[in-house]
């Protein structure tokens, strides 16, 4: 454990109870500051997730010529340079944690004129880009990588870019997102062509912003998405619903504390992203929404959260890009389930900020649960609504936000405590966390 972690025990918890709100969608947040700062004129973004991500994105951007600054009223404002606008950065662009910052940023910049060179934590340091680097390289960006496609990281990009179409190998919402953004300041029509449905932010915000984007949805469900380039794009007042990643984590926790019922506010519900809700429903969890409605192009609703016995679940891998990072807390509810669950077709989890299926393998067995660790998956032997013993510890939370939450959740219905090692990733996304936490029933 460094000497600057910060451990943390959590114990069994008394029902959780409460209204809350959870911070600003990442993936939402990240791209409402990119845009913007391409827009010609003044947006303002409210809601925006003020983690460390999120402002390394906004410390990039300003650091490219953007205008961005936070008023007293917690929106921010930010002044576009226009779409092939920004400028050459006169330092290392410091990415923290955020692989999404890195691999958007990549694309965003890929059809500039100028050179930047990309650094991290050494978490992120550790994550490939080379799914990013080869589509973006057959536009015409440069790249000077660390070994393993990683960084830190160089590149220089090519105005005018060229045009391409490019079919994702893999599913992955960031690799297409890249593309797209270079596609924004490159002549001609950009394609992307998707087998498999990922998070459809950018395609949203994008035509929510001016771009002249078309996607046609074939009969077998692939998607290709014709982006139109050298776009104009007009400021916007975007409205940034509830991250339903971090709203994951209290409502995985009022399904298994016993006698628990809260409402979540504000949820963001796009169907690319609600794969946990479906999934904690066929586990017979109390989930239900209301007041749906849209804000800023998004689906968003209330969650009414009841505490209900789970069973297990094999999910379908089809379902893996509406819910990628929610397996680990979804791991923790299937832990607690009654009956053995099956989770495969998560090769994904291994590249994220930790390799996410050893890392609650581990945690789960210091913990009392029996798994077994497949190569792309978990097998979960559930303990039947049985509090975690929570032996061992302390847990390795490999500078993972998402490890470190999913066990301070098992630590609430643990009759021995769980120790975390470090809560201080947390930041990254839902600063605050713990501090909501006990808005809903006294932590010890």
């Amino acid at each position: 454990m460094e000497p600057s972690a910060q451990p943390r025990s959590f114990t069994k918890a008394p029902p959780l109870s409460g209204t809350i709100s959870v911070p600003g969608d990442k993936s939402i947040s990240h791209r409402s500051l990119m845009l913007s700062a391409l827009a010609v004129g003044e947006s303002r973004v409210e809601g925006l997730l003020e983690g460390e991500d999120v402002l390394a994105t906004a410390a990039a951007m300003r650091a490219m010529g953007a205008d961005i600054l936070r008023g007293g009223d917690g929106a921010w404002r930010i002044h576009g340079v226009g779409v092939g606008g920004l400028l050459q950065p006169g330092q290392a662009l410091d990415m923290g944690n955020s692989g999404t910052s890195t691999r958007l940023l990549m694309g965003l910049l890929a059809s500039h004129a100028l050179t930047a060179t990309f650094i991290g934590d050494a978490s992120l340091s550790k994550r490939p880009m080379g799914r990013v680097i080869e589509p973006l390289s057959a536009m015409g960006a440069e790249f000077t990588a660390s070994p393993g496609g990683r960084l830190p990281l160089t590149m220089r990009g090519l105005c005018p870019a060229v045009p391409i179409e490019y079919r994702l190998p893999v599913a992955s919402a960031q690799v297409k997102s890249a593309i797209l953004l270079a596609g924004l300041n490159t002549p001609g029509i950009t394609r992307v062509i998707e087998p498999v449905p990922t998070r459809d932010h950018s395609e949203r915000m994008l035509s929510g912003f001016g771009a002249r984007l078309d996607i046609d949805i074939a009969s077998d469900g692939v998607r290709t998405i014709s982006l139109e380039g050298e776009a104009e794009l007009k400021p916007q007042h975007i409205v940034v619903p509830g991250d339903p990643s971090s709203a994951a984590f209290p409502m995985v926790a009022a399904l298994l504390v016993p006698g628990s019922r809260i409402v979540i506010e504000n949820v963001g519900l796009n169907d690319t992203r609600a794969g946990l809700i479906e999934l904690l429903r066929e586990m017979g969890g109390g989930i239900e929404i209301v007041n749906a409605r849209e804000a800023g192009g998004e689906p968003v609703g209330d969650l009414v959260v009841t505490a209900s016995a789970l069973k297990a679940v094999e999910p379908d891998p089809a379902r893996v890009p509406s819910m990628v990072d929610e397996f680990p807390i979804a791991f923790i509810a299937a832990a607690m389930a009654k009956g053995r669950s099956i989770f495969r077709g998560l090769e994904e989890l291994r590249v994220k900020e930790s390799d996410r299926i050893t890392a609650m393998a581990e945690g789960l067995r210091l913990i009392g649960v029996e798994v077994e660790e497949l190569e792309d998956g978990l097998v979960i032997e559930g303990r039947d609504g049985d509090p975690f013993p929570g032996r061992g510890g302390p847990i390795s939370t490999k500078l993972d936000h998402r490890i470190a939450m999913s066990f301070a959740v098992a630590g609430l219905v643990s009759s021995g405590g769980v120790m975390v090692d470090d809560m201080r990733p947390v930041a990254t996304s839902f600063p605050g966390f713990v501090t909501l936490l006990e808005t809903l029933g006294p932590l010890q």
